[in-house]
């Protein structure tokens, strides 16, 4: 699974508009007629997903226990999150879209699973990294 920040996310960083200790982030699924890129600015409907056990709009992330964490380098912050999963699911996806809800749902990072995905009455579920390398790291 490849991952990809969005070009918006870097400035409203600097702008100080996210705060991925507090804020909600989301996950929302796209088909493979999705565009998402480091272009995309914001969560939308366009090519999401839809099928059985799926909500328009995805999931809510929790981080995962021990983070937030301070980089070995003690400059950057890292992030990731607990496993989001779709269960008792049927349908197929090829993009995920982290986004924050909380701020007029702006888009963070995109990922690219690498083709379709289908499930068919099952758990799909999209695993972050257990530990080092975190998903998300700022700074450091």
């Amino acid at each position: 699974m490849a991952h990809t920040y969005t070009t918006s996310f870097a400035s409203e960083l600097a702008d100080a508009i996210h705060d991925l200790d507090t804020d909600t982030l989301k996950i929302a699924l796209y088909s493979s007629s999705a565009s998402l890129s480091a272009a995309t600015t914001a969560y939308a409907t366009t090519n999401e997903i839809s099928g059985t056990g799926y909500t328009a709009g995805g999931v809510t992330l929790t981080l995962k226990s021990g983070y937030p964490q301070t980089a070995g380098n003690g400059v950057g912050r890292l992030f990731t999150f607990n496993d989001a999963e779709w269960t008792v699911a049927t349908f197929s996806a090829s993009y995920g879209l982290i986004y924050n809800s909380s701020k007029a749902n702006r888009s963070i990072l995109v990922l690219d699973f690498g083709g379709s995905r289908v499930v068919n009455v099952s758990t799909f579920a999209v695993r972050f990294p257990a530990s080092l390398p975190a998903l998300i790291r700022i700074g450091g």
